[in-house]
């Protein structure tokens, strides 16, 4: 995985408390936080379902003397996707606390199938951070049929533009004169935005996302 990846993930699903991770590519995919650690049987009963989540999952036990608020925290700041937290109670009940990480949501889990409810939760944390991402790309991204058009939105809106090219360099270095924008990409699904370039008004050869580089 490059830099530049791992840029654009944090980037496009961090927030204020920190990374998010898609639980397909987490190097952690879930992370055990026993509760009261200091009752009878607490901290075996967190070892026992880490050794038995680790044969289908990517997971993690914290068995530290921190407090469970500083690990829910730390947690959160790394990314991974899933907590689940343990107690007392929760061993009671034959039971865990299952948290995600994209929305908080708190679910209570039977240990007889925690596996499969974890994959339910998995598969419902990507499809939201996928479909969170895709909407934002969405509502960034223009379309601009002429070269005023093109540059207004550059300059007051941002964002990607996909607009028509002649494929003559002379355009692209015009562009990026006028505007500090640059191809970003020539899609293999091409719209026909028009039939002429957005800058010289020859007839164009590709559709192409134009954005500037911060």
């Amino acid at each position: 995985m490059s830099t530049r990846i791992i840029g654009a993930i944090i980037m496009v699903h961090g927030d204020d408390a920190g990374l998010k991770l898609p639980p397909k590519i987490a190097p952690v995919q879930a992370v055990i936080i026993p509760i009261a650690m200091h009752k009878e049987g607490v901290t075996e009963a967190a070892k026992a379902l880490e050794e038995r989540l680790k044969k289908k999952f990517r997971v993690s036990l914290d068995d530290s003397d921190k407090s469970p608020g500083w690990k829910f925290s730390e947690y959160e700041m790394r990314g991974v996707p899933v907590r689940i937290e343990l107690g007392p109670k929760d061993i009671e009940k034959n039971q865990a606390v299952v948290v995600s990480r994209v929305d908080r949501e708190k679910t209570f889990v039977s240990l007889d199938n925690i596996e499969e409810e974890l994959e339910k939760i998995f598969d419902k944390i990507q499809k939201q951070m996928y479909d969170a991402a895709l909407e934002n790309r969405e509502s960034k991204t223009s379309s601009a049929a002429d070269y005023e058009e093109f540059k207004k939105i550059i300059d007051e809106k941002g964002g990607f533009v996909k607009a028509m090219w002649c494929g003559d360099e002379e355009c692209e270095l015009k562009i990026k004169d006028d505007t500090t924008a640059t191809s970003r990409c020539i899609p293999f699904e091409q719209e026909r935005i028009s039939d002429t370039c957005v800058c010289c008004g020859k007839p164009a050869k590709h559709m192409v996302y134009w954005g500037k580089a911060y």
